[in-house]
């Protein structure tokens, strides 16, 4: 059995539709709500701010003005603006009608000029009319440098330099927000860099690179954990060789060489190799200032004396009979023990001390050690310990050989 439920007037316009298409609608809405995401550089941005803000002109002509000034070339401000009326007025969000009227406006105020239709007599055609900014717009706008006034001038010319230099050491207030709004605001160019090439990296010019290809590989060192010079300094022999440095470097970026340790290696051999050097020629010097003279030492146990020409130094102990000739790098020793005070320059008194020291020790006599009677006498072999071990051999022969042995002749 059915069940069956009449419909009541009016029910169907009262329910919800159930096949709506909601991508479609959310598709639509994205549509509505989007914008232009197209980036103005700094000028253009600045004179658009600048148009918008003229009180003395009325809304629609601050708007035209506005998409002006974002449709002029910045870098030819005088120049013909070429754009058709349907992108002015789109960007100004105005009528047609509206578009002239503030075309007007503009004009009566000496921002635009507005010169006559062109016409080609040969082909009997009219050509188009172009829009121009005048000087007191772009100077207004910002695409030109305002000129000074004579008014100004004179007041310059008139400030005293301690008045400058007081104005220019004036520290900024402290209820306002320091740094960046002191800074330049109205650059030349916005691709500039903040800071100059390093000293280290401005080799690297001669083998092809721009300053902000040297730039950008100083970011990419940086990510990869290196610095841009360390990698230049370790690899300099190879990257000036190189047929293709650019792809060289950068594939030594992206290596996980530590650059850094290589160049603080070479760092420390250079500079122990300068001190060695510094060392020598210090010791060379000190050699020469003091050729030919003589030395003790605290005890004057020992005489030092210098050969007239630096070459050789002689040792005398007070204990040997001889002086001793001192070999190798002796020089560097010598002048570190001289400048540290254990060589004393030679003096009467210290001759005549030394001298009683190498007396009385070359007097006392010798103890008698090698005698011929504290000698021991050596053993003779007699015939009977020549036999003695004549047995000796044979018997570890067979024991070696697996025998049963030797009897061993006894006394």
């Amino acid at each position: 059995m059915l069940i069956a439920q009449l419909r009541v007037a009016g029910e169907e316009d009262d329910r919800l539709a159930t096949n709506t298409d909601r991508p479609t609608i959310d598709h639509e809405a994205l549509e509505e709500y989007a914008c232009d995401r197209s980036n103005l550089p700094w000028v253009i941005f600045r004179a658009a701010h600048r148009a918008t803000h003229i009180a003395a002109l009325p809304a629609r002509a601050r708007a035209l003005l506005a998409a002006l000034a974002r449709t002029v070339d910045a870098d030819r401000p005088y120049a013909a603006i070429f754009a058709r009326r349907e992108l002015l007025t789109g960007r100004a969000l105005q009528s047609m009608r509206t578009f002239y009227r503030s075309l007007d406006d503009l004009e009566v105020a000496g921002l635009i000029s507005r010169p006559p239709q062109k016409r080609y007599v040969s082909g009997g055609l009219f050509g188009r009319a172009y829009l121009h900014l005048t000087e007191k717009a772009a100077a207004l706008l910002g695409f030109v440098e305002e000129p000074a006034s004579p008014t100004s001038q004179q007041r310059s010319a008139e400030r005293p330099a301690h008045a400058e230099q007081a104005t220019s050491l004036i520290s900024p207030n402290a209820t306002v927000a320091d740094g960046p709004i002191y800074k330049d605001l109205s650059p030349n160019t916005q691709k500039r860099q903040p800071a100059r090439l390093p000293q280290d990296l401005q080799r690297l010019l001669n083998l092809g690179f721009r300053e902000f290809l040297i730039f950008k590989l100083m970011r990419e060192a940086k990510q990869n954990a290196k610095l841009l010079s360390d990698v230049v300094e370790a690899t300099w022999e190879h990257l000036s060789r190189a047929k293709r440095p650019i792809n060289y470097l950068r594939a030594l970026l992206r290596s996980s060489v530590d650059f850094t340790h290589q160049v603080r290696v070479r760092d420390t051999a250079r500079i122990e190799t300068n001190l060695a050097h510094a060392r020598a020629a210090n010791a060379q010097r000190i050699i020469r200032a003091h050729a030919g003279q003589a030395f003790f030492d605290a005890q004057n146990a020992r005489r030092f004396e210098v050969s007239e020409d630096g070459s050789t130094l002689n040792v005398c102990h007070h204990q040997e009979s001889r002086p001793r000739i001192r070999a190798g790098d002796w020089a560097a020793e010598f002048s570190e023990a001289l400048e540290a005070g254990l060589i004393v320059p030679a003096t009467s008194e210290r001759e005549a001390a030394f001298a009683s020291k190498r007396t009385v020790h070359l007097n006392v006599p010798k103890p008698a050690c090698d005698t011929q009677q504290s000698r021991q006498p050596l053993p003779v072999r007699t015939p009977e310990i020549a036999s003695r071990l004549t047995d000796l051999k044979r018997l570890l022969r067979s024991v070696c050989a697996g025998g049963g042995g030797v009897p061993i002749k006894t006394q």
